[in-house]
Order: structure tokens, then sequence, then C-alpha cells
């Protein structure tokens, strides 16, 4: 519930047409002040004052991508819900906000042209690799099938890419983010999400071995063909244990080891696949427990090049160590 002074101050912070304004786009998804200055029709330093102000009151988050600024509506908490009352009582046929909205879908159809361009660029690449393991969906649907449904309070997917696990989890998470290193991989996430309209998935720019998230916070974690891109995948899962809830899951799909150098040499492919024995190893370095194997090999086609998909599946321990303690200190204390 809100203290007396803090519901006033968010309640002046809004009570100006632009403010207002660009809540109402923020509740579209993520924008740059450069799309808010193109949308509005305004100068750049007054709407970073706004934005400020916004800032100020909580209301709003920001992040850094780079030389980008993005700003999202507080998703969670009485400040979300005061911002979503405000906003659905806006009168739908109000000018201002439908050439407001007109202004967005041409802000986003500037994002889809270039997400669709990027991804035209490397598609071929991204079809070579994909020829060669079993098919996406079957892999999906042996994902599901070893993760569950949930339901999940908060998913993050590590080197999100297109956002097709956003995509893929969303009926069964409430809140979800996605990091990437890649600006213009972000760009066709944030088209996909869109078109998808999925709206209560972000997406963010990221170093994996130093994430912009909270600790000990998502209860489903992803990294999806991610690890034989790195140099220290280990550290890299040590890095998603921080912020791995208490129980929580952690899912890695990516290949069986194998000996194909062009991988290494044309699609920058650090490592030729992983065992199981030594991501076994990995999670218990992590303090993560493994729960689960499998293995989706194709049909035998004759193609010696052919790919072994793996889905490893950890969770938490803390919760099972802390009852554990639990049970031992009672055990003493009856001795005593």
């Amino acid at each position: 519930m809100f203290q007396t002074d803090d519901y006033v101050d968010c309640l002046k912070s809004i009570a100006e047409p632009s403010r207002l304004r660009i809540l109402r786009l923020l509740s579209a998804g993520d924008l740059t002040v450069s799309d808010l200055t193109t949308i509005l029709g305004q100068s750049q330093p007054r709407v970073s004052r706004h934005l400020k102000l916004l800032l100020e009151t909580n209301l709003i988050n920001r992040w850094q991508e780079g030389s980008w600024a993005l700003f999202r509506l507080v998703s969670t908490g009485d400040k979300a819900n005061l911002i979503k009352s405000l906003l659905d009582n806006l009168s739908p046929d109000d000018p201002v906000i439908l050439r407001d909205l007109e202004r967005l879908e041409e802000v986003k159809s500037r994002r889809r042209d270039a997400a669709a361009q990027y991804f035209a660029t490397n598609a071929a690449s991204w079809d070579e690799i994909r020829s060669l393991h079993i098919a996406e969906d079957q892999v999906e649907k042996a994902l599901l099938n070893l993760v569950g449904k949930g339901p999940f309070n908060a998913m993050l997917d590590i080197g999100t890419g297109t956002g097709r696990m956003l995509e893929l989890f969303a009926p069964y998470y409430r809140s979800a983010v996605g990091i990437d290193a890649s600006r213009e991989m972000l760009g066709v996430a944030r088209a996909n999400l869109e078109a998808a309209d999925i709206k209560n998935a972000d997406v963010r720019l990221g170093d994996i071995y130093n994430m912009p998230v909270e600790r000990n916070a998502y209860d489903l974690i992803v990294v999806h063909q991610v690890l034989h891109f790195l140099d220290d995948p280990a550290a890299a899962l040590r890095e998603a244990m921080r912020s791995l809830s208490p129980s929580g899951k952690l899912i890695v799909v990516d290949f069986a080891t194998h000996e194909h150098e062009f991988l290494r040499a044309e699609h920058q492919h650090q490592r030729l696949g992983f065992e199981t024995k030594m991501m076994n190893n990995w999670f218990d370095q992590a303090g993560l427990k493994p729960v689960a194997t499998k293995s989706l090999a194709p049909k035998k086609t004759g193609n010696s090049e052919a790919l072994t998909v793996m889905i490893w599946v950890a969770q938490d321990q803390r919760l099972e160590i802390a009852a554990s303690n639990d049970d031992v200190d009672l055990t003493l204390e009856n001795l005593a």
C-alpha cells in the first residue's frame, strides 16, 4: 500500500499530458529517448526531463544497451497497478493517443524491417547448422516434457537470440527476461515478441559473465545453444546459478561432443560439444544437482556430419541442504 506522500508524488509525476502519453507508449514495450522524441514530436532535452521525473518516482525503469538507454514501465507492485488503472481509463478514441500509437507503429515497423534484414543476412549460416540436427520442434517438445509447464514465477533466458525460448515458455511464466550480447539479435527478439503479443517479457543487452539481472530471482533459467560459443562455459553456469532462486531449475541445451571443425572455423564455435560427465561436473561446481539428461540424435540418414542435441536439467539444492541441516540439528538436539 502507498504512503500518502509517495502516492501524491506519483500522481504529481503523472499529472502532465506528455508524461501520461509516455506511460501509455511504454505500456506497449521498450522505447528509447530517440523513439519517444520521434513519436511525441518534442525535443530530446524535454523528453529526457519527463523521463527523469518518472524515474525519480520509480514509475519506469531504465537500463543501458551500449550507447542506447531503454525505458519500460514498472511491471509489479502498487505503482504498476496505479499506472494500469489510469491507463485503463484513457479513452481509446482520444485523438492525441491515436496519433501517438500510429507513430509508435511506424517506429516498430522500422525495427521489424531492421530485424528482418539482419535475420536474412545470417539465415544461411543458421540454416546450415540446423540442417545437421533433429528438427527444432522436436527439441522444443522434449524440452517442455523435461522441464514441465510450471507455472514459473520468473524465467531468465541467457543468450536469448531470436527470443524463441521466451515465446515457447510464455504461457507458463509470470514474467521473463532475455539477455544477449548482440544488439542486432535483441532487435530480432523484440520484433518477435511484439509479433507474438508477449508483454510480460523483456530483453536486455548483457554480458553472460556479469548479467544485469536480479540475484536469486528466477525459478527457471534456460541456456539454449549458447555454451559452445563461450571460452569459459563453467564460469557462465556459475554466474547463472547466482540468479537462480532456491529449488529453481537450470536448463542447458547444446550439442554432444563432435568433430566438425568447420563449426569452429566458420561459425565461431569455441567448443565442439560437451560430454554429460563434464556438464554434471560443472553443475556440481556451481552448486547444482543434475536431475535429468536427454539425448536427441537424428535418425540415421548416412549423414556423417549429423549432430546430437543434448538437454541437461539441473536444480538448485539450497532448500534441500537447509532441510537436511534442520534434520541434523533436530537429531543432535534429541541426542542431547
